[in-house]
């Protein structure tokens, strides 16, 4: 039995609407979950497994949005999302928070994280949060 999401007309995201999401999680199973679901969905997708390596890879991914897990090793969820809000093009990514527990423990505003969702992450709210993130913006 597969454990495929099934698409259907209204899940399916325009071309015009998909984003590049760079998809930061130390478990590397639910990195890899998640980034299927997005790319099934439409998007690009591109991954790491702690911030130091988030930090590597939206140099050249140049991520629309972030999806970031607060709890790894070597750089936090935290820290990677202040260093990438510090980056030229930082202010306009969405960055949200991934967390194990719902215990609001994250910044969400200006200069923080944008929102926030506690794993795991199912299919219908990564679609409901993709749709009031902000639209894509042309990036230089």
């Amino acid at each position: 039995m597969s454990s495929r999401p099934t698409l259907s007309p209204t899940t399916s995201v325009p071309a015009t609407a998909a984003r590049q999401v760079l998809v930061v999680d130390d478990n590397r199973d639910a990195a890899q979950s998640l980034a299927m679901l997005l790319e099934l969905m439409g998007h690009d997708t591109a991954m790491a497994h702690d911030g130091q390596d988030a930090l590597r890879c939206a140099e050249n991914f140049n991520p629309q949005v972030v999806l970031l897990d607060i709890g790894m090793p070597r750089m936090d969820g935290i820290e990677a999302c202040r260093r990438l809000r510090a980056r030229v093009t930082g202010a306009s990514m969405s960055i949200v928070a991934l967390t194990g527990l719902d215990q609001g423990a994250v910044q969400i505003g200006p200069g923080h994280f944008d929102a926030q969702l506690v794993k795991p992450v199912g299919w219908d709210e990564l679609i409901q949060l993709l749709h009031a993130l902000p639209p894509p913006t042309a990036m230089s």
